[in-house]
């Protein structure tokens, strides 16, 4: 065996939906976990790839419909991985989101390669009980039996998930989300609130799930009490996904002079620091939102529903205010109490909000969480 063979580094693998997620939510990871891995990303290719490339890593695309419920079209998906894992040969992997999770988990099996599985989110799939749900429930049942773990990000997806007996509890860990880097999201120049329109700001994918409709309506019914304030959005289109909003929609509620919609955002820091509140009406199945960490993290209050992963980023009345799902007129009523506060309530607020997830999302928790399972594993 030559010095090379032996020195080589251990070769851990990332497969998720899309480049773009890999790079917004685990760049941190990444970064800390190349120090002693070869770093391998198998996903779809898009803008982010030669990001995560530049970063030192290798990329992989692959090619598949994370919104398909063509069975044809994911056994392309299962075949893809087989072909990738028998050539590349990783040590570990780390599969994200309902079909890596799936298919990944089955080809790693095949060749006897330990893998955990992150659910980051139930997702639309977990939304109702119908035939999607079933065929959902049977695979997951099936793939993560040869899982060594599964990582959940709130405690209500892993009780789904031991209660509906897809997988044992012994083998869950719970995260604190994904984590935030609160260095990177800390709020050094802070703009001068309390003057002029009332701001809040929305950041979040462009589905009906996650209250894009709502923030609408309660904007209506804020504008038609005649509060001076402005309502942004920002966030992209997922035009194939079923719970999309129309994009007509989006362009009537403009004209209407409800929302100003700004496109994506590659860095939403600029968009946090002018904002007087964030605000995610979601009732979409979560796991933690990063938006809503970021926003606390930049000192932000925030108004948020009781859901699942949402309710775990707040404390109400203390670093903002929770809502009910799916009401526009509780979130008007909560936007309303929040422009009522003095300009020193709210910042109380958003740093209420900064010490809480500096305290239980924090990174640095969840990097120890991944070294922990390769050390072990």
């Amino acid at each position: 065996m030559t010095e090379n063979v032996r020195s080589r580094k251990k070769l851990v693998a990332f497969v998720s939906n899309s480049a773009w997620s890999v790079y917004n939510f685990r760049l941190d990871v990444i970064r800390h976990l190349k120090q002693r891995f070869d770093i391998l990303i198998i996903a779809p290719d898009d803008a982010f790839s030669s990001m995560l490339v530049q970063e030192g890593c290798r990329f992989i695309p692959i090619e598949f419909n994370n919104r398909s419920e063509n069975p044809f079209l994911d056994f392309r998906l299962y075949q893809q991985l087989k072909k990738i894992y028998r050539k590349e040969g990783p040590d570990f992997i780390f599969h994200y989101v309902i079909k890596p999770n799936i298919y990944g988990s089955m080809a790693a099996a095949s060749f006897s390669i330990k893998s955990v599985a992150i659910i980051t989110g139930l997702g639309y799939s977990f939304a109702k009980k119908n035939w999607l749900y079933r065929i959902a429930r049977l695979l997951y049942k099936r793939a993560l039996k040869k899982a060594e773990e599964i990582w959940f990000l709130n405690n209500e997806d892993a009780g789904i998930f031991t209660k509906e007996r897809i997988v044992p509890i012994e083998k869950i860990k719970v995260l604190p989300g994904e984590g935030i880097n609160t260095d990177f999201f800390s709020n050094h120049a802070p703009e001068q609130h309390g003057q002029g329109s009332f701001h809040f700001l929305m950041s979040t994918r462009l589905l009906k799930s996650k209250g894009v409709r709502i923030y609408a309506d309660a904007a209506r019914i804020l504008k038609r009490k005649n509060y001076d304030a402005v309502f942004t959005l920002i966030g992209f289109f997922e035009k194939h996904h079923p719970d999309s909003v129309a994009e007509e929609e989006l362009r009537k509620w403009q004209e209407e002079g409800l929302l100003q919609y700004k496109g994506f955002a590659r860095d939403v820091r600029p968009f946090l620091e002018k904002a007087d509140c964030f605000v995610l009406p979601s009732f979409y199945n979560e796991g933690v939102p990063r938006s809503l960490m970021e926003a606390a993290s930049m000192e932000l209050p925030i108004l948020t529903s009781f859901n699942r992963g949402c309710k775990e980023v707040v404390i109400d009345n203390q670093t903002g205010y929770t809502c009910r799902l799916n009401d526009p007129f509780d979130l008007a009523d909560k936007m309303e109490k929040i422009i009522n506060l003095s300009a020193e309530e709210r910042n109380r607020m958003g740093k209420a909000g900064r010490d809480l997830v500096v305290k239980k999302f924090k990174v640095e928790k969840v990097i120890a969480e991944y070294e922990r399972t390769l050390d072990r594993i």
